[in-house]
């Protein structure tokens, strides 16, 4: 049965996604040249049929490459500072490196007294070998409205970390302090 359910996520066709100036830095870095391979363009025409195109391991470690810095945007609340990839970046980047991917809210959990709102995320990414997924966890103030509402925030959130579980801009989370 789980088989038949993934068989079924894989079979609808991904669209192809035209990267915007800034993510062109990265799509070349992380191919390692900015020239066309032809052994890319086919995979490039396999990944558009919806089924994937490349190993875990090739997905994985195209994922982690580091991401450059003019797509790191940066955010201060009070005394923090805190640098992310907004998540339509990271939709982009996983659009365009892991065509086959899927994400879903698996839950969403609100404190007992309405404070908070906790929400679980799942991103799987699918390979020739296999599919493999990692799960993350984002939590907003209600009354926090800073940056859009309190579920879209932490969404967003859980997102960028079950994202980063992957490796994708995992490299933020562990910037050494000044």
């Amino acid at each position: 049965m789980s088989c038949l359910r993934s068989l079924l996520r894989r079979t609808s066709v991904t669209p192809r996604v035209r990267l915007p100036p800034q993510l062109r830095p990265y799509a070349s870095s992380v191919e390692g040249s900015a020239r066309p391979n032809p052994e890319e363009e086919d995979a490039d025409s396999s990944a558009a049929s919806g089924f994937p195109s490349r190993t875990l391991a090739e997905t994985l470690k195209v994922l982690s490459k580091r991401v450059p810095d003019s797509i790191v945007k940066i955010r201060n609340e009070g005394d923090f500072t805190m640098r992310y990839i907004p998540w339509y970046t990271i939709n982009r980047i996983l659009n365009t490196h892991a065509p086959e991917w899927s994400g879903e809210v698996r839950s969403i959990t609100y404190s007992t007294n309405g404070q908070t709102v906790t929400v679980v995320y799942r991103v799987t990414l699918y390979g020739t070998d296999g599919e493999v997924y990692r799960e993350a966890t984002g939590t907003s103030s209600a009354d926090d409205t800073k940056f859009g509402d309190p579920m879209q925030k932490a969404e967003a959130m859980a997102f960028r970390r079950a994202c980063a579980r992957l490796g994708l801009g995992l490299h933020l989370y562990h910037v050494e302090e000044e």
